[in-house]
């Protein structure tokens, strides 16, 4: 607890420049002989505070001292700046670059704009970044959300949920959420968010257990089953390949091609996936895959013919 104040004193003087011990008391709520003995405790640690007697005195610390001297070493800074770099999408871009600014001087470091994170789609016009800022900001003031819904199958639904965090994983945005009508535990891919709302209703934070990594491609209970699958694709795939699938599952052949063998789910989202490569793929297992994926191809063949 006292580190904790240590540290709030010595971020409150920088940013007031100087502050009286009865100031210092109320607001962190304790005596003013403790907020005396705070500051012994930070002189001797090396940071260079002081006190000033008169109407205008109190605590104020040397106008060239820079926090992280003391606190921080070099690579610590680095990561700050390196954090605040790639929470562009989170925040206004030009507050973000305010503060990172202010931060390089205050640590005395160089600039190095080195890194821009966007996590919208090509050609979405920042509807995914208005979606997630939306989302964020929900979280953190545990507002319900309303949301149009839609799953692996193209049915959509009206939801209530209670967002606890976004969740990054397999190359997409989720939101980890308490869904109101189903009352369990879902998780809720961002790009399938047909419309979003954020009300007024608040709700209090519970700590759920996490759901099985099957639940995160539909929204709903976690009843997708996993497989192996065997693929051949052509060497003109070859920059989809290496997107998609794990090095060591990967082999590429003599002639140009590639043998693919990966866990996949099983469900209507993998049929949408194979169909994607067109002609470029062949599944060679299991047996009933290669009879679906045929079975779509004709249909897709039958509605567009000339």
């Amino acid at each position: 607890m006292q580190e904790s104040r240590l540290f709030k004193i010595v971020y409150y003087l920088l940013e007031r420049g100087h502050a009286t011990a009865a100031e210092l008391a109320e607001k962190f709520e304790v005596s003013v002989r403790t907020i005396y003995r705070d500051a012994d405790a930070l002189s001797g640690a090396g940071i260079p505070i002081y006190a000033e007697k008169g109407r205008k005195g109190g605590l104020y610390l040397l106008p060239d001292f820079v926090m992280d001297r003391v606190v921080l070493s070099e690579e610590e800074k680095q990561k700050i700046l390196d954090g605040l770099q790639t929470m562009s999408v989170v925040d206004d871009a030009r507050e973000r670059e305010i503060l990172f600014s202010k931060l390089s001087a205050i640590f005395k470091t160089k600039e190095q704009n080195w890194c821009e994170v966007d996590f919208s789609r090509w050609g979405d016009k920042g509807r995914d970044n208005e979606i997630f800022g939306m989302l964020k900001q929900a979280v953190i003031d545990r507002r319900i959300v309303r949301i149009i819904y839609m799953n692996s199958w193209g049915e959509q639904s009206l939801r209530r949920v209670q967002p606890l965090k976004l969740l990054y994983k397999s190359r997409a945005w989720y939101l980890k959420a308490f869904c109101m009508e189903k009352q369990d535990l879902r998780l809720f891919k961002l790009n399938r968010i047909v419309e979003l709302e954020v009300t007024e209703e608040t709700f209090e934070f519970c700590d759920f257990s996490a759901p099985p990594a099957s639940a995160i491609y539909v929204g709903e209970p976690p009843t997708t089953a996993y497989r192996q699958i065997q693929m051949r694709f052509s060497e003109r795939m070859a920059y989809r390949v290496y997107d998609e699938f794990e090095p060591e599952d990967i082999c590429r052949q003599s002639n140009g091609d590639f043998l693919v063998s990966a866990e996949m789910p099983e469900d209507e989202w993998l049929i949408g996936f194979l169909l994607s490569f067109g002609a470029e793929v062949e599944v060679i297992g299991p047996k009933y895959l290669r009879e679906i994926l045929a079975g779509r191809a004709r249909e897709i063949l039958e509605k567009n013919k000339i």
